[in-house]
């Protein structure tokens, strides 16, 4: 079953095929609550971030769980307009205490620029945050380290300064928007995509070529998606606080038959090529 795959970081660090999304989730009862859920429906890999403010509620809720912690993948963020080393060390602290879970699986930098100022050449501060973090891996404290929203002109100077490739690039991918420069560079690198707004905030369910293959396969189009984006080797991270879409997000059991995949892979919505932001 899906929820029990895994793929494998460059650094042989396993990680589950399918993780929880948080972004949006309100801290408190809403977090703790949808978490809590995920955890009990079979989720190994949850994912969350310091911006999202929710992660003393997603760290209760994994502790609650009674889920043995080496059982589950945890991965959380540096905040995207944090660009100096001990900035990087201090929110990863803060993300450790609120988060109370030992250690954390993943940690990426949550974008190349501030989300106040998207496009800023943030490569200086990107690379200080990157040398903590790597600290902080050798240290023991991660897993694996990575970044997120960076496209190959954020990553080549991080490991040219370092000599160390991200484990994980986390971005904005679904049908119809796939980021292919940056898909294909981190495919050619060993880095693992992650594919956040795998449904595309909903935009695509009622696409007529999504809608048809659902048909075709009898199941619902949220679930087409998920399963595109395992087919393309990434790694989707949806997101819901209902508890039928938590489980049904996690049935992925089918796969795309070829034909299939190249209709989806034309699908494309030019109003979907919004600004990223996760």
């Amino acid at each position: 079953m899906i929820k029990d795959e895994c793929y494998v970081l460059s650094n042989g660090v396993k990680i589950p095929k399918i993780a929880f999304g948080t972004w949006q989730v309100k801290p408190g009862d809403e977090a703790y609550n949808s978490v809590s859920m995920a955890l009990k429906l079979g989720y190994k890999h949850i994912d969350t971030a310091l911006a999202y403010e929710n992660e003393e509620s997603v760290g209760k809720a994994i502790k609650d769980s009674k889920i043995k912690r080496e059982e589950l993948f945890i991965t959380t963020k540096l905040p995207s307009h944090i660009k100096t080393y001990e900035g990087a060390k201090e929110a990863f602290m803060t993300s450790l205490k609120y988060l109370d879970c030992g250690y954390i699986d993943l940690y990426l930098i949550h974008a190349p620029w501030p989300w106040s100022n998207v496009g800023e050449d943030c490569t200086k501060g990107n690379i200080e945050a990157w040398k903590a973090m790597i600290e902080l891996y050798n240290e023991g404290l991660i897993r694996a380290i990575g970044v997120s929203n960076f496209r190959p002109e954020h990553i080549k100077p991080l490991v040219e300064a370092t000599g160390f490739v991200p484990h994980a690039d986390q971005i904005r991918f679904f049908i119809g928007n796939t980021q292919d420069e940056v898909y294909n560079y981190c495919k050619e690198n060993n880095i693992l995509v992650e594919a956040y707004s795998p449904l595309a905030t909903g935009n695509i369910l009622n696409s007529p070529e999504i809608l048809k293959i659902a048909e075709k396969y009898n199941v619902t189009p949220a679930k087409i998606a998920i399963r595109y984006c395992l087919e393309k080797g990434t790694l989707p991270l949806p997101k819901s606080t209902h508890e039928e879409r938590i489980k049904a997000n996690l049935e992925i059991d089918f796969e795309l038959k070829e034909e299939d995949i190249k209709i989806l892979d034309k699908v494309h919505n030019p109003e979907l090529d919004r600004k990223f932001r996760s």
